[in-house]
């Protein structure tokens, strides 16, 4: 390797691209290109690259001929909807890091009638055995059946099986769990397992969104 035309036979060598002349068997050595994907995660599928139980995963669904993608953040197997992936790998520790505090809007059908005690108690929250606090940013009630209805949800944060957590603690039964946006990011009427980029102006806005956010006061 030629870091800026001298020899560095030191793999760890640091080098930044865009600012050094990096070469590799006297080749120049570019930036790959920047992709920003949007994924409708089906129930079901597993958020990984491999799964030691042999389940599918949301690589089946990627297009072919794309550079090495990682999901930004998690859905559980259980979920499904608004899943990005990126080789960014500084843009995706910004979309999920705490402090971002980035809206995620979810859809949530439980297998009761929701009173308006129950949007509250979401609200306010529980504490957890580790010393943490489980709250969403709101709820509101979408629809309703007989034995069950569908809740809108915001989380402006990211705990383990948040919303799972929360609802099975006042015992109820989720059966279906859709992520619909990540902050001006919408789901849309993108079709289960289909993906397609960000256009630039949805990424701008995101970006924007990240750089104005302010924590939430506690």
């Amino acid at each position: 390797m030629k870091l800026n035309g001298v020899v560095r036979r030191d793999p760890e060598t640091p080098g930044h691209l865009g600012e050094d002349r990096i070469e590799v068997d006297n080749a120049p050595l570019a930036a790959s290109e920047r992709i920003y994907l949007m994924l409708n995660k089906p129930r079901g599928v597993v958020t990984s690259a491999s799964d030691e139980k042999g389940r599918e995963t949301v690589y089946a669904y990627l297009p072919k001929k794309l550079p090495w993608l990682a999901p930004v953040g998690r859905l559980d197997k259980a979920s499904e909807g608004l899943l990005l992936l990126t080789n960014d790998s500084e843009w995706a520790a910004r979309i999920t890091a705490p402090e971002t505090h980035l809206d995620k809007m979810y859809h949530v059908q439980i297998g009761a009638i929701a009173e308006d005690s129950l949007l509250a108690k979401l609200r306010e929250g529980i504490p957890t055995d580790e010393g943490g606090f489980l709250r969403v940013k709101d709820a509101r009630l979408l629809r309703q059946g007989d034995q069950n209805s569908w809740l809108e949800i915001i989380l402006d944060e990211g705990k383990n099986r948040q919303i799972r957590r929360l609802l099975e603690h006042f015992q109820l039964e989720v059966l279906r769990l859709v992520r619909v946006a990540i902050g001006s990011l919408a789901l849309g009427h993108l079709q289960k397992g289909a993906t397609r980029l960000l256009t630039s102006e949805e990424k701008k806005a995101l970006d924007r969104a990240m750089e104005f956010r302010q924590p939430r006061e506690r």
